[in-house]
């Protein structure tokens, strides 16, 4: 203990000045620069405080010189979510090697949207960045649930929603009272909705015949593509209102309305028509221009002078 006592007491300043030298001091160094320091309450806010050496351990109440965050993650521009993200990609790292299911057999989980999450969190998370989560989230979901640890069962609960998949059910499509079924489909920003009856195969858009409305031969092929793959082409009429975007869109969109349609007439044509390629939602758009380019990844020419 004494020796801790004259260590501290050699680690003093000696701040006794020549008069001389005095002059050349701020005013508030000139007088009893360490008095002022430690005895003065608007000093005690920014110094440390006086080291009591009467007592048995000096240092007890000495205090930190900052505050400490308590995740690294502090520093970043959404420390939330970044901890959230490390802590899933740890729980990956640690059961990757578990067993798992196939994806079409893993149990239904309706996880929170991003504005859910946001609201969450308390932070501006980008699409993007939450995506990645959602696909690590899914991944976990694929282990088996015979090996599923409560801890990640745990941390799998906080990103789910508060209701059960299975009580949301699909309003079912009939057909109405006049022989019809409808069905909407979409591509980029063009939109369709089609109404598909019994017939000998007359096709109508907007009120019009399909050879003036589409001018291409592709994009005529493309949009009673249902009902080619599947031999209907001479079996239904189609009516269809579209809107939005170009022929090419409004063409893609007129194949899967049509498809929507006709499997609610005949719901054994699903694989055929899946295989063909009409059921599935093109989600591809185009990409936004950027901001010092030509296009959306297009640079002007470099020149040199």
């Amino acid at each position: 203990m004494k020796s801790t006592r004259s260590l501290l007491l050699s680690l003093r300043l000696d701040l006794s000045w020549p008069k001389s030298q005095s002059r050349r001091l701020p005013p508030i160094l000139r007088s009893s620069p360490c008095r002022r320091l430690t005895t003065s309450p608007q000093r005690s806010a920014i110094a440390a405080p006086e080291i009591d050496f009467n007592t048995n351990n000096p240092l007890a109440n000495a205090q930190s010189a900052r505050v400490v965050p308590a995740s690294p993650s502090y520093f970043t521009g959404s420390p939330q979510f970044t901890d959230n993200l490390i802590s899933l990609q740890y729980l990956l790292r640690k059961y990757q090697t578990l067993p798992t299911v196939p994806p079409g057999q893993a149990p239904r989980v309706a996880w929170r949207t991003l504005s859910q999450y946001r609201l969450f969190v308390g932070e501006p998370v980008r699409a993007s960045k939450y995506h990645q989560l959602i696909q690590i989230l899914k991944r976990l979901n694929q282990i088996h649930p015979s090996f599923i640890s409560p801890d990640l069962r745990d941390t799998m609960q906080i990103y789910k929603r508060d209701l059960n998949p299975h009580d949301v059910q699909r309003r079912p499509t009939v057909i109405d009272e006049h022989g019809r079924a409808v069905g909407v489909g979409r591509r980029k920003s063009s939109r369709a909705k089609v109404y598909l009856v019994h017939g000998e195969g007359e096709v109508l858009v907007n009120g019009k015949n399909i050879n003036s409305v589409f001018g291409r031969i592709h994009d005529r092929e493309s949009a009673l593509w249902a009902l080619k793959a599947t031999g209907r082409i001479d079996k239904y009429n189609v009516w269809a209102l579209v809107a939005g975007g170009g022929t090419t869109g409004q063409a893609e969109a007129l194949t899967l309305g049509t498809a929507k349609a006709l499997i609610v007439h005949e719901p054994a044509l699903k694989p055929a028509l899946r295989r063909a390629g009409c059921v599935t939602r093109d989600p591809r758009r185009v990409e936004r221009k950027k901001a010092g380019k030509l296009k959306a990844r297009k640079m002007p020419a470099w020149v040199k002078r």
